[in-house]
């Protein structure tokens, strides 16, 4: 079991990001991971900085953490050759502690250059198929050409690639995700505790480490921490068939206008007990999750880490599979 810290780019600026993930490696996490995006799910989150850029940045003013991107888009907003370059360099000054996590995308941030995000899903994922297929053209090295059908590569070379390549874990939601993830990634991806995804991953030859983000909220009483994650981590509640289409913050906004509270208590481990988040974490470890990212949606990210530290890291790490999920 590793277990990892998220860093909300869409709720906090660079610096700040960069501070939380030194603070996270001296709290014992074994890796940080951060959203990839342009726009924030809500404008009152206020920041979208660019990922790759805090990453080197925490690359240098960190030495055992490990690092991840959870997940970035290599098909529209990004060509696929230029996050093959990125990874490479982030795997460098990172001397071998990044994990490129990738995924189909979400219209919020591919739709902003111009070419457009495909309306269904099929193309979403041959685009991806193609987008991996291209990344481990390039870090096998030398000049490369691929002619697509969505995507096309020519005569292109990363000049500086690690001895080891990073691990890359795809994003899935349902058999056709998981077996791109099995056939093409080293590892898997999720955000809901399904045991049917972690199963579709094994049936199609997938055994790398498995990655899930566990939603809590972390304050000195369980309103605080509910009405903090209700204001800014609402659109958690609106399902990856929705989040995965709107193009826009205020979409998000009037999506989830009628969200409460109490809809959020469901959803995230909320409030100063312990025991609320392990019991939130233990349904991604009987699904197959061993890669547990603590996504914290409350107002005080010290307060959640010295927490963690204090109370939950020794928990968490102990938690076994207790029986099957749906």
């Amino acid at each position: 079991m590793q277990v990892g810290y998220k860093l909300a780019a869409e709720a906090f600026g660079p610096a700040e990001l960069v501070r939380q993930a030194v603070r996270a490696e001296r709290a014992g996490f074994d890796f940080v991971e951060i959203s990839d995006h342009y726009h924030p799910w809500l404008d009152n989150q206020g920041h979208s900085p660019f990922a790759w850029t805090v990453l080197g940045s925490i690359a240098a003013k960190t030495s055992t953490i490990g690092l991840a991107t959870g997940v970035t888009c290599p098909t529209v907003r990004y060509h696929p050759a230029i996050i093959a370059q990125a990874a490479a360099t982030l795997a460098l000054l990172s001397e071998g502690r990044f994990v490129l996590g990738v995924g189909s995308g979400e219209r919020l941030n591919e739709h902003v250059v111009g070419p457009g995000f495909p309306e269904t899903v099929p193309p979403r994922h041959a685009m991806l198929r193609e987008a991996l297929e291209i990344i481990r053209l390039l870090w096998d090295g030398g000049y490369r050409s691929y002619e697509g059908t969505y995507l096309q590569l020519a005569d292109a070379r990363v000049f500086d690639l690690p001895e080891e390549p990073p691990l890359i874990a795809v994003a899935a939601s349902g058999p056709p995700s998981a077996r791109i993830a099995a056939e093409l990634g080293d590892g898997l991806f999720a955000t809901e505790a399904k045991q049917q995804i972690t199963r579709h991953y094994r049936d199609a030859g997938g055994t790398g480490p498995r990655y899930a983000e566990v939603p809590m909220a972390w304050a000195p009483d369980e309103n605080t921490a509910a009405e903090a994650a209700l204001r800014t981590s609402r659109w958690a509640l609106t399902g990856w068939k929705v989040m995965s289409e709107l193009p826009n913050p205020v979409n998000f906004d009037a999506a989830t206008s009628t969200v409460r509270a109490e809809d959020i208590l469901e959803k995230f481990a909320c409030g100063p007990d312990p025991a609320r988040y392990v019991e939130a974490a233990q349904p991604f470890v009987d699904a197959g999750f061993d890669r547990l990212v603590m996504q914290n949606a409350g107002p005080d990210p010290d307060g959640f880490i010295d927490f963690y530290e204090r109370e939950l890291d020794a928990r968490i790490r102990k938690l076994k599979p207790t029986g099957t999920q749906s």
